[in-house]
């Protein structure tokens, strides 16, 4: 028989508990956290907007980390969305680049982080 693939990768409960309790105080402690991938461009278009906003932030560059893939996939069974950046603002999960973009066109995104 052959074997079934998984669409997440498979990780250890520790490790999954480790990655779990890592995203909560990321998200938990700071104004703002983009989980990125440092060669994505709307990663980098988003990390770009903060800036020129003034806004500090805290980036996660999933690429860069060796458990990355697993926060990834626990960011996808947190809020459904499977694309970086993973945007939360004051603990509230915003979305990716075009959902940070929408929020600074609406005039929503400066009193969200007021």
């Amino acid at each position: 028989m052959g074997q079934l693939l998984s669409a997440t990768p498979t990780t250890d409960p520790e490790t999954m508990a480790a990655v779990k309790d890592l995203v909560a105080k990321l998200i938990a402690e700071n104004v703002v956290v983009v989980f990125s991938k440092s060669y994505c461009p709307y990663c980098a278009k988003a990390k770009a907007t903060l800036k020129a906003l003034g806004q500090a932030f805290t980036a996660l560059e999933l690429d860069e980390i060796d458990n990355g893939s697993a926060i990834q996939a626990y960011l996808l069974e947190l809020t459904g969305q499977r694309t970086v950046p993973n945007i939360f603002i004051k603990q509230q999960h915003i979305g990716g680049c075009s959902d940070l973009l929408d929020l600074k066109a609406a005039g929503k995104l400066e009193k969200m982080l007021a």
